[in-house]
C-alpha cells in the first residue's frame, strides 16, 4: 500500500473507533434518560450482532495491518489480538444460535482485552511504564500509527472492545427480560 493509502486507512479506522466509543456513550446516556426499559427496546437481539460487526472489523483491520501494510505486532498487540479474534467467532455463533450465555465467554473476553489496551496505550504514551518484557527491537511503546495525535492502535483495540463490552452488557439485559 502507498503512504497515502495507509494514511487514509489509519484515519478512516480512527473515525471510527471514535464514532464508535460516541455511540456507545450516547447509548449510556440515552438508558439513564430515558429508562432501561427504553433503552433495551432500542437494541433488542441486535446488541450481540453489532458486537460481533465490531469484533470482525477490529479483527479484519488487526490483519491487514499485519499482513497488508506489515506493521509487526509487539508482545502487547498479541495479547490484544488473542482477545480480540475469538471474539468475532464466539459472537458470531452466539447471535446466530441467539444464546443468552454468550455473553459468559465473550464479555471476560472483552473487559480482558480491554484492559489490556488500556495498558498498552499508557506504555506508548508514558514510555517509561514499558520495562523490559517488551522485544527491544519492536517495542510496546512504538506507535505505528497516531492520528489525530492520540488515536493508535491500541486506542482503537481499546474502543473496540469496549464498545463490545456495552452492547453486551445491553444484550445481558435483553435477555432477563
Amino acid at each position: 500500500m502507498s503512504p497515502e493509502s495507509v494514511d487514509l486507512y489509519n484515519t478512516f479506522l480512527a473515525i471510527l473507533a471514535l464514532l464508535s466509543l460516541a455511540a456507545s456513550v450516547g447509548l449510556l446516556v440515552y438508558r439513564f434518560a430515558r429508562g432501561r426499559e427504553a433503552a433495551l427496546s432500542l437494541l433488542g437481539d441486535s446488541a450481540v450482532w453489532l458486537a460481533w460487526l465490531v469484533a470482525a472489523v477490529a479483527t479484519g483491520g488487526s490483519l491487514i495491518y499485519s499482513e497488508v501494510i506489515h506493521f509487526i505486532p509487539c508482545r502487547l498487540c498479541w495479547y490484544q489480538r488473542i482477545a480480540m479474534y475469538p471474539l468475532a467467532i464466539v459472537l458470531l455463533v452466539g447471535a446466530i444460535r441467539r444464546e443468552v450465555v454468550v455473553r459468559y465467554y465473550a464479555l471476560p473476553l472483552s473487559l480482558g482485552g480491554a484492559l489490556i489496551s488500556i495498558w498498552h496505550y499508557l506504555t506508548q504514551t508514558f514510555p517509561s511504564l514499558e520495562g523490559g518484557a517488551c522485544d527491544p527491537t519492536n517495542p510496546c511503546s512504538a506507535k505505528y500509527v497516531n492520528v489525530f495525535d492520540f488515536v493508535s492502535i491500541p486506542f482503537m483495540a481499546g474502543a473496540g472492545f469496549i464498545v463490545i463490552s456495552v452492547l453486551l452488557a445491553f444484550y445481558v439485559r435483553t435477555e432477563r427480560e
